[in-house]
């Protein structure tokens, strides 16, 4: 059965997340214990106590989001679980790229360290929020979008979801005023994130331009033949991509998580495993893949049910 591995992204983290399974496996207990080592941050106890502002907290939430799928990780190739194909949303790139063998573990916490440092310090001063708008053609909220922009405010798609769902980012007053033009428009559903920040704009130019420094002093790897999806165009690296060239501009450009789910359809990938807090991927995949098999593996119960613990 071809199987795809799905990686989450800022907003799946909840306090607790992933103690259960710490406990019980010592593989897991070894990647919070290593990714403990390298950052010098007690990841553990922010995934597994919080306090939850602590944790929300973007330089945080992404290498506790990390760590915890990568734990998980573990454990499924401990059990000879394998993926042809692995994609992550934004941050859970990481996780795939390191599971693609293009990233060393050590360099994936490393990196995942600094970038979410940038990302939640180097902000422009006004307030920020995203938004997922559910039920509309992303070619009509990026026209209402323009729109607004044209008043010299700032609201954008940062993340193209799936074909039925896409979350914009921008001022607070900008998001505001596209609700309501989003819903007059025949929107579903509108929904505030629980992140804040104008992730995946042009807003982020400072948090890329230092991120880009970090990026020099990483050696990336060929890859181990696990085709790994970008974000940036739904398209598979390859051996040619300039990966710090790609991962730079990944902080400052849309997501676009429907294309990877066009290519994972063409593929004719039949089970999902989502790996990591949360079950938002596998919503995507079903809203556009609803005959695929989908698994969330986000506690020691999802996991035993998957590996027959």
């Amino acid at each position: 059965m071809k199987t795809a591995f799905l990686f989450p992204g800022q907003g799946a983290q909840a306090v607790g997340m992933g103690k259960d399974i710490y406990e019980k496996y010592e593989e897991a207990r070894k990647i919070y214990e290593e990714a403990e080592k390298i950052s010098g941050i007690d990841v553990k106890e922010i995934c597994f106590n919080g306090p939850e502002e602590e944790l929300m907290k973007t330089e945080n939430t992404q290498i506790a989001i990390l760590t915890t799928s990568l734990a998980i990780l573990k454990i499924l190739e401990a059990k000879g679980i394998k993926a042809e194909v692995a994609v992550g949303l934004s941050l859970g790139e990481y996780a795939a790229l390191i599971y693609g063998g293009y990233i060393t573990f050590e360099d994936g916490i490393k990196l995942i360290q600094k970038r979410g440092y940038y990302m939640g310090n180097f902000l422009p001063d006004e307030e920020y929020s995203m938004a997922a708008v559910i039920g509309l053609e992303s070619s009509k909220i990026e026209e209402i979008c323009n729109e607004i922009n044209q008043t010299g405010k700032f609201v954008v798609p940062a993340n193209y979801n799936c074909s039925v769902q896409t979350a914009i980012s921008g001022t607070n007053e900008a998001v505001d005023i596209a609700i309501e033009k989003l819903k007059e428009a025949g929107a579903r559903k509108v929904v505030k994130l629980k992140t804040s920040g104008p992730f995946h704009t042009e807003k982020l130019q400072k948090a890329k331009e230092l991120y880009e420094k970090e990026l020099e002093n990483v050696e990336f790897k060929k890859g181990n033949g696990v085709k790994v999806i970008k974000n940036l165009d739904g398209k598979i690296y390859t051996e040619k991509d300039n990966l710090k060239e790609i991962l730079a501009k990944h902080i400052i450009s849309p997501v676009r998580f429907d294309k990877a789910i066009e290519y994972m359809k063409n593929e004719k990938i039949e089970r999902f495993i989502e790996i990591g807090p949360g079950k938002t991927l596998t919503g995507f995949i079903k809203k556009d893949y609803p005959e695929a098999e989908l698994h969330n593996i986000n506690n020691l119960e999802s996991l035993e049910a998957l590996i027959g613990g």
